[in-house]
C-alpha cells in the first residue's frame, strides 16, 4: 500500500487524500465530494480580466467561504488537505494547495514557493508578479518574504534565490508529509509519525536527518533495535556532521537499553 501511494502518477488533490487516508487521519471519499463541490462552484468567479479573476477568487475563498488558518496551527488537522477542504481551516501549505487547484479551475496559475517554515503563493500575470499570503489572501512584498525567512531561521538569514523557485507536486507533498509528521509527534500519534518517515525515506533515501527522526519515534514506540539501526546508519554516513558525537552517545545509551530489554 505504501509503495502504491508513491509509485502512482502524483496528482493533486488525489495523492494528498490517498496519503492522509493511508495514515489513518481522514476519509478520502468525504474529502473528494467536498473538493468536487468547491471545484464546481468556483467557476462563478470566472471574469474576463485575469487580475480581476484572481481578486474575485481570493475574495470568494477567504470572505465568502471563510477559509482561514487553523488555531491549532501545527496540528495534524491543519496539515491534512482532506481536513482543510471539509473544515475550511488549514496551514500555509494546505491552504496554498487548495488555492492553486481552484485557480487552475479558472485558468489561472498560482505557484507554491516553499520558504523555510512557510508556504506562499506567486502569481505572474502580464509580467506583474504578486506574492500572496495563503493564511489571509493578502499581497505581501519581497521584503516581507525575507522577514518570514528571518523569523524562521534568525535575523542573519539571507534570502536565497531558490526560495523563489516554484515547487513541484512531489516537493509540495513532501512538505505536507513533514508537517503531518510534526503534527503526529506533537499529538503522540507515533505509529502515524513513523509511517510519515517511511514514506519520506522512499522519496529522500539520502536524507539522514529522517533516520534520526525515525530513531526518535521508534524509541517512543519501544522499538529499540529499529532506533539503534537508524542511529547507526546516521553515524556511518555522516562522520563529519557536528551532531554525530551526540548521536554516538544516544546510540550507546540505546544499546545499553537494548541489553536491559533482553
Amino acid at each position: 500500500m505504501t509503495q502504491m501511494i508513491l509509485n502512482d502518477e502524483l496528482s493533486l488533490p488525489e495523492s494528498a487524500f490517498d496519503i492522509t487516508e493511508h495514515l489513518g487521519f481522514s476519509k478520502k471519499e468525504t474529502a473528494k465530494w467536498a473538493w468536487l463541490e468547491l471545484a464546481g462552484s468556483v467557476l462563478s468567479q470566472y471574469l474576463v480580466d485575469r487580475n480581476d479573476r484572481l481578486n474575485a477568487l481570493i475574495k470568494w475563498f477567504y470572505q465568502d467561504l471563510g477559509f482561514c488558518a487553523r488555531d491549532s496551527y501545527f496540528s495534524v488537522e491543519a496539515a491534512d488537505l482532506a481536513c482543510c477542504v471539509t473544515s475550511r481551516q488549514g496551514n500555509s501549505t494546505t491552504l496554498s494547495t487548495l488555492l492553486i487547484l481552484l485557480a487552475k479551475q479558472l485558468d489561472l496559475v498560482l505557484e507554491p514557493l516553499l520558504l523555510p517554515g512557510n508556504t506562499v503563493l506567486c502569481s505572474r500575470i502580464d509580467k506583474q508578479v504578486r506574492y500572496i499570503d495563503p493564511l489571509t489572501g493578502n499581497d505581501i512584498t519581497k521584503h516581507q518574504l525575507h522577514v518570514l525567512v528571518r523569523g524562521e531561521l534568525g535575523n542573519g538569514a539571507p534570502f536565497k534565490p531558490r526560495y523563489l523557485k516554484p515547487a513541484t507536486i512531489k516537493r509540495l507533498l513532501s512538505r505536507m508529509l513533514h508537517e503531518l509528521k510534526a503534527g503526529a509527534i506533537l499529538s503522540h500519534q507515533f505509529e502515524s509519525a513513523m509511517e510519515c518517515c517511511n514514506l519520506l525515506l522512499q522519496w529522500h533515501s539520502d536524507d539522514l536527518n529522517l533516520n534520526r527522526e525515525r530513531a526518535f519515534i521508534a524509541q517512543q514506540l519501544g522499538c529499540i533495535s529499529v532506533a539503534a539501526a537508524d542511529l547507526q546508519h546516521f553515524v556511518d554516513n555522516s562522520p563529519h556532521d557536528p551532531v554525530t558525537e551526540l548521536v554516538k552517545l544516544q546510540l550507546k545509551e540505546l544499546n545499553e537499553d537494548q541489553e536491559v530489554y533482553h
